[in-house]
């Protein structure tokens, strides 16, 4: 029993180190990049060996995309859900957004605004799996602006709102990517300041 525990445990420890390497592979390269081949070597893992762990490509990629996603929650739902609902809740999923962007969780910025690029316009179940962590996405940011709302803290559309926030994290994450220049950050998080300034109801202390 022993010797099968050991097995599962070193299989499990390889298949992490696999998805560890795909991400950030996959961030920089897109999740067309990856190839069992390439993981093999870069990893010094047989091909055998990864085909038993996820059998084809297309596995593999959403694997991936899993993978990512949990990093993703990691490093800004929980830690953004840690704070109270309402205008501060708001506030800090922005600003967890916009480190993890700039801190590059992922080296090649945000993994899902890069592999949804790649797989917005084709079909399949990589497309559908991350088009389903995009709705999941807009709907955390929608709720946690409706609770604010409920909360007498900001007015105006939910859904709207969302949408506005999530587009300057995308501008300032494409423009670090692009220009190398982090000074889209700043920007952003000032955009994002401006806009729920514009939201905010009358004698709501300001989180920032």
């Amino acid at each position: 029993m022993e010797k099968v525990d050991g097995r599962l445990a070193r299989g499990d420890q390889t298949r992490r180190a696999v998805l560890r390497r795909a991400v950030e592979i996959a961030s920089v390269d897109g999740l067309e990049g990856l190839s069992i081949g390439r993981l093999a070597t870069e990893l010094g893992i047989s091909k055998s060996g990864l085909f038993a762990h996820f059998g084809s490509k297309e596995e593999l990629q959403l694997a991936t995309v899993r993978a990512a996603r949990r990093i993703y929650a990691d490093s800004v739902v929980i830690p953004a859900y840690e704070v109270e609902p309402g205008l501060g809740r708001v506030w800090a999923l922005s600003r967890y957004w916009l480190d993890y962007s700039r801190s590059r969780v992922f080296p090649g910025g945000c993994f899902f605004q890069k592999v949804s690029h790649e797989f917005s316009a084709r079909n399949g179940a990589v497309q559908e799996y991350l088009a389903a962590v995009h709705t999941e996405w807009m709907d955390l940011i929608e709720t946690a602006v409706a609770e604010a709302i409920e909360r007498g803290e900001l007015a105006g559309d939910p859904k709207q709102l969302a949408f506005d926030l999530n587009a300057y994290y995308e501008a300032a994450n494409l423009a670090s990517i692009l220009h190398n220049d982090e000074a889209g950050y700043e920007r952003a998080r000032q955009a994002v300041r401006s806009r729920l300034e514009a939201a905010i109801v009358p004698g709501t202390p300001a989180p920032w």
